[in-house]
């Protein structure tokens, strides 16, 4: 397994172990991609790029990805209501990783909120940055 996909099942974990975060987005509120006609709110894993970060002491790496906050409220009280959880669960966590890899470090580093012309939905996008070894 990569040290991305271990990544992502560690936060996807975390996500879907909240009660807290589950009781706004259900049960299956976690997913890939953003599927038509989907049940909203929902956290959809974007991108994410991983970039080699080795030092003497070994091989480690540095991701940055981005976790899609999907609303369709009519403002974006909702999807910041979720960014706040998704934060409090993640930024700074120590997140429990499969195999022999440790997560160093996971902050988020940034968040930009807007409505989707097409859909009307409210979209906000957590950034964040993490480091593996």
């Amino acid at each position: 397994m990569t040290a991305a996909n271990a990544l992502l099942q560690a936060i996807h974990r975390t996500l879907a172990g909240d009660a807290a975060l589950t009781a706004i987005i259900g049960a299956d509120g976690i997913r890939d991609r953003l599927l038509p006609r989907a049940k909203l709110p929902s956290i959809v894993f974007g991108e994410i790029e991983t970039r080699d970060f080795s030092t003497d002491g070994g091989p480690g790496e540095e991701h940055l990805l981005v976790l899609e906050i999907w609303s369709e409220a009519e403002g974006r009280r909702q999807a910041q209501e979720v960014a706040g959880l998704v934060h409090g669960l993640l930024h700074d966590a120590a997140l429990a990783l499969d195999g022999s890899l440790v997560l160093v470090n996971l902050q988020q580093v940034g968040m930009r909120s807007r409505r989707e012309p097409k859909t009307k939905f409210h979209l906000a996008e957590m950034r964040f940055r993490a480091v593996t070894e």
